[in-house]
């Protein structure tokens, strides 16, 4: 049998192989640095996430939480949440994790990071480092459940492909940045329970792509801007537990897409528009505790469905709409606390209702109420 021999050059390929294999493999020192300074800002005492960053081993395959570009060897992403179901977290017998400091300013030099997420871990203080907005790659930003202070970085505008922009539940104040409005990619939006002040910008309907936005909890004022009107793709409003005045413009009830609509605990005045009670494209809404008056529009029919409405805390007066009878599904109704009067009607969805949901009114009789008309 002849015995097949490597020839020199088929050897050198395999040398060319391997070594390209290699630096496929291996983390840029580069990132590796800027990574161990972010972890040196950082204190995670329960669950060894940073025992995994070892300087003996490829940041790109075996530290946790990271992740590299297969021809590069550069970080891409950050992925490290406070809750999950991750194996980590099984082996330590927990669901949640905890983790102090900061977050330092050497994650800038990531600079072909797409996703840098740092959610839910209680502790995590201190501001955004400004350099952030540097990140002309990045696509998610989520540092929500911390106590990060300070303000939106002025400059957030200039990340142009960021798609999530989370920040929920954590300490911040200022105003919403003018150049937020400039990020024409985002579709999620989340900044609730914060200390975020000012008015909504005027131009928020700028973005366009943006089906989420999630607003509670702040203490925002003003007016809902006419923006917001040509916001084709927007599903879910909450700017639920801020200041938000004046009267609920007719055009949110003609927005096709929009589901949820929470503008509870406000100052809102004025009717509730035909318009909004009509559209059967809601599914959840929450009105209450603001000071609406008038009458609840009798625009009830086949197609409307609910699976919440609540208009309890206002100043609604006159007669609960006979057509709410005729509605395709009501699953939580509550109008209680306003000054409704007369007959609660019979039927589909009162029959299901408890007397809680009609209580503190000036005259409602019938029904769970145990008074007769």
């Amino acid at each position: 049998m002849t015995k097949l021999l490597a020839s020199p050059f088929s050897s050198l390929l395999a040398v060319v192989f391997i070594s390209v294999i290699s630096v496929v493999r291996c983390c840029s020192p580069s990132d590796q640095t800027a990574l161990n300074a972010f972890k040196s800002s950082l204190s995670e005492p329960n669950l060894g996430i940073f025992n995994t960053w070892s300087e003996n081993t490829d940041c790109c395959k075996e530290w946790y939480g990271i992740s590299c570009d297969p021809d590069s060897g550069r970080v891409t992403d950050i992925s490290l949440r406070g809750e999950s179901e991750d194996a980590i977290f099984q082996k330590a017998g927990r669901s949640s994790g905890y983790m102090s400091g900061s977050i330092d300013p050497a994650v800038c030099d990531l600079t072909i990071l797409t996703s840098l997420v740092l959610a839910d871990w209680k502790g995590i203080s201190g501001e955004i480092p400004p350099c952030i907005t540097s990140l002309a790659s990045l696509r998610v930003l989520d540092l929500a459940g911390n106590r990060i202070t300070g303000e939106i970085p002025a400059e957030i505008g200039k990340l142009s492909k960021l798609v999530v922009l989370n920040l929920a539940e954590n300490r911040m104040s200022g105003e919403i940045p003018p150049s937020l409005t400039s990020l024409t990619e985002l579709k999620h939006l989340e900044l609730t329970e914060n200390g975020i002040s000012g008015e909504i910008p005027a131009d928020f309907g700028s973005l366009k792509m943006l089906s989420r936005a999630l607003l509670g909890r702040n203490e925002l004022t003003g007016s809902l801007p006419e923006s917001i009107s040509g916001m084709k793709r927007l599903a879910d409003l909450d700017l639920s537990n801020n200041h938000i005045e004046g009267p609920i413009p007719d055009w949110v009830g003609n927005m096709k897409v929009l589901s949820l609509l929470n503008l509870d605990c406000n100052s809102l005045s004025g009717p509730i528009p035909g318009s909004l009670l009509s559209n059967s494209g809601f599914g959840v809404m929450n009105l209450s505790r603001n000071a609406l008056e008038g009458s609840i529009p009798d625009v009830f029919g086949s197609t409307t469905y609910f699976v919440a409405l609540d208009l309890s805390h206002n100043s609604l007066s006159g007669r609960i709409p006979d057509s709410l009878t005729s509605a395709k599904f009501v699953g939580h109704l509550d109008i209680s606390h306003n000054k409704l009067c007369g007959p609660i009607p019979m039927g589909s969805p009162f029959d299901h209702l408890e007397a809680s949901s009609f209580s503190d009114n000036e005259c409602l009789c019938g029904g769970p109420l145990m008074k007769s008309c």
